[in-house]
Formats: C-alpha cells, sequence, structure tokens
C-alpha cells in the first residue's frame, strides 16, 4: 500500500505511522518537518506546508496514493484544497473529524454513527460537522473516494488524559496531584466517559485503510471500556504514588470563570456521558478490538512523563486559577454557614 498522511506526528497520527511501518507499508508524510525527528526509519517526507496550495500541487504532480489522510484539517476551506489537490491521485481520502461533533446534548447517551450531529456549544465541533457534510456532497455527487473518521479522547505517552485543562497543561494537574494541592473536577465526576490509547486506534485506522467497504463511511473509532471521570483522576493519582485530593466545581462555572474554552471543552463535550457502540468498526475491521485497558494506559503514560522532563511543562497561570477557583468555592461555603 502506498500512503500520503498530511501532518502524521500528532497524538493519533504517530501511531498509525509507527504501525504502518512495521507492516511494510509505502508512507510519505507531507509536513514542515519540525517534528519528525522521533519517527521510525523508512518513511518518505514531503516537506512542504500544506497551506501552500501551488508548491504541493507541484510536489506531487507525478505521483498516485492508495490513502491519502488528512490529520490536520479543521475547517471546509482546507478540505476544499484537499480536494483540488487529491481528486483523481487518490483511491481513498480519509478525513479525521470528531466524535465531538455528535448530539450535544445527547437525546441517548449511547452513540452510533447513526446519532446525530450537532454541537451548538463548540465552534471547533460545528467546523468538522461543516467537513463532513461537504466531503459527503463530493462523494455523492463527484465520486471523491471520502471515508471520515471520529475519534474520541484518544492519548499517548505524552500527555496525561484529563478533563479540566487536560489538552493544554496535563502536567500542571499531575503536579497538583503530587503536591497534594485540590484537583478540580467538572461536574461531580460521575459522567461516563470513554478514552482510547492511540495504539489501539491505530489497529482501527489501519484497517480501514484500503477498505472498500469505508468508502463513503463514517466510522467511529475508541475503546469499549467506559468510566466515570472521578475513576480517571484516581487512576491518574494511583499511577502517580499519590491520595487524590478531588475537588467537584460544576462545568457552567468553570466555562463562566475561565479565559479558555470549557464552554466548548466541557459543556460540548466531556460534561455529557457517552457510550460508544463500535459494531460498525467491527464489521468493518473484524480483527479490531482495544487492548490498553485506561489504568495500564495511564501508567504507562505518566512513567514516560516522570522519565523525560522536555513533557513536565508548568503552567502557572492554570495553577493561580485552580487556586482561585478552589478559594471562591470555600469562602462561599463559609459565608453560607454563617
Amino acid at each position: 500500500m502506498k500512503a500520503l498522511f498530511i501532518g502524521g506526528t500528532g497524538t493519533i497520527s504517530s501511531a498509525i505511522t509507527k504501525q504502518l511501518i512495521d507492516s511494510g507499508c509505502e508512507l510519505y508524510l507531507l509536513n514542515r518537518g519540525t517534528r519528525n525527528e522521533e519517527l521510525p526509519a523508512g518513511i518518505k517526507f514531503i516537506t512542504a506546508d500544506i497551506h501552500d496550495e501551488e508548491h504541493v500541487a507541484k510536489l506531487i504532480e507525478n505521483m498516485e496514493f492508495d490513502v491519502v489522510a488528512d490529520f490536520i484539517a479543521f475547517e471546509q476551506a482546507q478540505l476544499e484544497r484537499d480536494v483540488r489537490l487529491f481528486k483523481g491521485k487518490t483511491k481513498q481520502f480519509i478525513f479525521i473529524s470528531s466524535a465531538s461533533a455528535y448530539q450535544t446534548p445527547l437525546s441517548d447517551y449511547r452513540i452510533t454513527e447513526g446519532t446525530p450531529l450537532s454541537n451548538p456549544y463548540w465552534e471547533y465541533s460545528r467546523n468538522k460537522i461543516a467537513c463532513e457534510e461537504y466531503l459527503m456532497k463530493e462523494y455523492r455527487e463527484n465520486g471523491f473516494p471520502i471515508t471520515i473518521i471520529r475519534p474520541s479522547h484518544t492519548y499517548d505517552e505524552r500527555s496525561i488524559p484529563m478533563g479540566v485543562h487536560g489538552s493544554k497543561g496535563s502536567w500542571q494537574v499531575a503536579k497538583r496531584m503530587l503536591e497534594g494541592k485540590p484537583v478540580i473536577i467538572h461536574g461531580d465526576g460521575t459522567s461516563l466517559w470513554t478514552m482510547t490509547h492511540n495504539t489501539d486506534f491505530a489497529k482501527g485506522f489501519i484497517g480501514l485503510m484500503g477498505n472498500i467497504h469505508a468508502i463513503g463511511e463514517s466510522v467511529h473509532i475508541t475503546s469499549d471500556e467506559t468510566v466515570t471521570w472521578n475513576q480517571i483522576y484516581e487512576i491518574i493519582a494511583d499511577a502517580l504514588g499519590v491520595k487524590l485530593n478531588a475537588v467537584h466545581v460544576s462545568s457552567e462555572f468553570l466555562a463562566a470563570c475561565s479565559k479558555e474554552d470549557y464552554r466548548g471543552g466541557l459543556l460540548g463535550d466531556k460534561a455529557n456521558s457517552v457510550v460508544f457502540d463500535n459494531s460498525k468498526l467491527k464489521r468493518l475491521v473484524p480483527e479490531f478490538v482495544a487492548t490498553t485497558r485506561l489504568d495500564q494506559g495511564i501508567k504507562q503514560t505518566v512513567e514516560y512523563i516522570l522519565a523525560h522532563s522536555e513533557y513536565q511543562m508548568e503552567d502557572q497561570e492554570f495553577d493561580v486559577w485552580c487556586d482561585k477557583v478552589v478559594g471562591a468555592l470555600n469562602t462561599a461555603l463559609i459565608t453560607i454557614m454563617e
């Protein structure tokens, strides 16, 4: 198989890249070359900025692929560019959407690919929906061979997956745990969530590559394991070898008192209970099974980060904000009890 990945070094794509090279795939990565040093040997690089359409068009002028996957497209205009670049050059085009595009709030917490797409809380999700709609139109009207993949919360060894500030500063939360400081958990911590290790995600993704039954289809790839946020934070604290000092704060309050986009990331995503039905993926990829249990994956991640100081990035502003939120709650409690 000959494949081209736009990106290829992120949380989701890096595991796919490594597994494909191990399988003997002829893999090209199109990126700016700033994060390629950790990738395995055998990859062929096309060094370019995908936003420079004219330059990229010249570089791939005489090339064709079995699969092209764009891991860094977030807006419809970027997909319109991809269609111009790769129409007639690939047998399958894979777009990485997001499970946050599913109906929010859900009418049924059990999610299938037939769950409506609607998220009034998060522009990121609405943009992904627009991308999906555009690509489906291209497939139906012009035969552009698309497959849409919807990841949910996928993690690797470089960042501890969390709810509040997880994507931008997970180390600071872990540091608060290590120091015995209060750690904020959104809501009451009992909502259901699914986290998927990137090596498991890669198995499903690779099974969809070159799969004729996946053309024109939308598929989510997640673990079958469902946990609560309280369990997630307890697992992280246990991996760190400390006792969790949890403070539960409503998602609405966090969204209202922070400059960070908690309206989107919490109200439009993590505050809602979700349970994924992976039946469609397993019909398309019968051998798929997610084998990394969350406590095992978190332990590996924590061990890796503790051994690699470059991933221990502190965020003092967030730390101060956490103390203010906890302080405000304590002050309110004292005032009410007086």
